[in-house]
């Protein structure tokens, strides 16, 4: 041991609820008593079983453990600690403690790291929107796992240092051995990554639901795609995200945010530049689909955070699994309540659903036959509940494709062509709406409907006729005026047109079938 012993000490460190991070003083006392080591201060099971690791891992690193009674407190005591994040933080605060490491070179530091028992430092999840909350209290370097480092590094104004092991924290704070700190161009990697292996150009046919799916990525709604097996419906919900328009630097760093709270960021993994596209199984739980657990995680509609959430077999999910999609299809977000606390997540996603016609998948097809009685038809598509069938715009009927059109030599519309003229209906929607509900014709309000979704008389009498043989809820008649906005927005139309309300009412055969 060298140096005087200090018999408390203060390191900071973050802790991650939600997508918000609040700092957390890791205070460390040692005093004479019983050799003892006690965690305080609201640790949860992950944080109370890392005495051992931090004990192994100082005596595995070459420095002595304190003979003495150490108790490590993470202030303040009134939110909840979990992950291993806190091992770095309270063996660098023993370690000071015992006058190893200067105290004075802890100030304006924030640590976060798991240890293994030999010393060396693992990564952990929330390292970047931990680092921006760093950089918002002044703090001058971040100590972070190596495997962190690009992840911390999107933070402009701070020195981040990516840690192998805890000799390398303990001797650079020494003075006795130089780090580097970790740089990286983050808008150079946000334009580099801006790629997609996918294009519309290699789909075949299905000119229709191309169209439906242009049209619902220039509005930002929600479609779902009817249609036997083998037609082409998770091809096409795949390659959705290519014509969307691309994401902003703020927006990427939001999506980022999600999968680094997530712990999904990969080490060689540092910007979510493209959109997000998740496909869960229909066996998913509700936690996982929505979020949630004991401390509150982003589910599934968190990580598909300004992208693409695809459901495929629609109806095989759990029916109260897609009744929890009703709020946050709505709100855009997702609040989780617990006793100990209450967390919020993103969930500004476009639905993508696809489902067979019927439990063998063949009503209505051109080649094969059915084998299912009406009365199983009926039950099998009201398993999706009217609610939920309300709060998707567009009904899209995806037929079989047939020999010749698969064997053709001709490519598609490519995905940039689709795209540009996506991005086109988008600037218009924006001038129009500005930034309310993000300046889409899925997202306008009431009154924003009212300003801009007037129709002429010939308009009025198709939509009366439509109401009348489908029996349309008032919602589904704001969703049939959304679509038709976006179908002129396409057009360079100001005005809205029977023919664009003609081709709205027509992405509604899911209505037409169940009336």
């Amino acid at each position: 041991m060298t140096g005087s012993i200090n018999v408390f000490v203060k390191v900071l460190s973050m802790s991650v609820i939600g997508m918000e991070s609040h700092p957390v003083q890791v205070e460390v006392d040692i005093s004479q008593g019983l050799p003892q080591f006690y965690t305080v201060g609201l640790p949860d099971a992950s944080v109370k079983e890392s005495r051992d690791r931090i004990k192994a891992a100082i005596k595995n690193s070459g420095y002595p453990f304190p003979r003495d009674h150490v108790t490590v407190n993470l202030a303040p005591a009134d939110i909840r600690k979990e992950g291993t994040g806190f091992d770095l933080p309270i063996a660098v605060g023993i370690l000071a403690a015992q006058g190893m490491i200067p105290e004075s070179s802890l100030q304006k530091c924030f640590f976060s790291g798991e240890l293994s028992l030999d010393g060396s430092i693992k990564g952990v999840r929330g390292i970047l929107p931990a680092t921006f909350k760093a950089g918002e209290l002044g703090l001058q370097s971040v100590f972070v796992p190596e495997d962190n480092a690009a992840e911390a590094a999107m933070v402009g104004g701070i020195s981040v240092y990516g840690v192998k092991t805890l000799p390398e924290v303990v001797e650079f704070l020494s003075d006795r051995q130089p780090l580097e700190t970790f740089s990286l161009d983050a808008e150079k990697l946000f334009f580099q990554g801006q790629r997609y292996d996918v294009d519309y150009a290699e789909i075949k046919g299905q000119k229709q639901a191309l169209r439906a799916l242009e049209i619902a990525a220039a509005g930002n709604h929600n479609v779902l795609m009817i249609g036997p097996p083998g037609s082409g419906k998770s091809m096409l919900a795949k390659r959705l995200p290519t014509i969307l328009p691309g994401l902003t630097f703020e927006e990427a760093i939001e999506v980022t945010k999600v999968f680094s709270v997530s712990g999904l960021l990969g080490a060689g993994e540092t910007l979510m530049a493209t959109r997000p596209f998740r496909s869960p199984h229909h066996t998913i739980s509700d936690v996982g689909l929505v979020g949630g657990g004991q401390m509150p995680h982003p589910g599934e509609i968190s990580l598909a955070h300004l992208g693409v959430l695809f459901l495929d077999e629609l109806p095989e999910f759990r029916r109260n699994t897609l009744e929890a999609l009703r709020q946050p299809l709505e709100d855009g977000v997702i609040t989780i309540t617990r006793s100990a606390v209450t967390a919020s997540f993103p969930a500004e996603f476009m639905l993508v659903a696809a489902m067979n016609p019927c439990p063998c998948g063949y009503f209505g097809d051109r080649v094969r036959s059915c084998r299912c009685s009406p009365q199983q038809i009926r039950q099998y598509q009201a398993k999706i509940s009217g609610p939920l069938l309300d709060r998707i715009d567009l009904h899209v009927e995806v037929p079989s494709i047939r020999y010749r059109t698969l064997t053709q030599k001709e490519t598609g519309e490519s995905s940039s062509l689709m795209k540009r003229r996506v991005d086109e209906a988008r600037r218009r929607q924006k001038s129009r709406l500005g930034n309310v509900g993000g300046g889409t014709n899925a997202r306008m309000t009431e009154k924003q409907i009212r300003s801009f979704c007037a129709i002429d008389e010939e308009s009025h009498a198709l939509m009366e006729m439509a109401i009348e043989k489908l029996g349309l809820s008032a919602r589904a008649m704001n969703r049939i005026l959304k679509v038709s906005r976006t179908i002129a927005d396409l057009d360079g139309q100001e005005n809205i047109g029977a023919v664009h309300v003609a081709e709205a009412i027509q992405y509604r055969s899911l209505d037409r079938r169940m009336v």
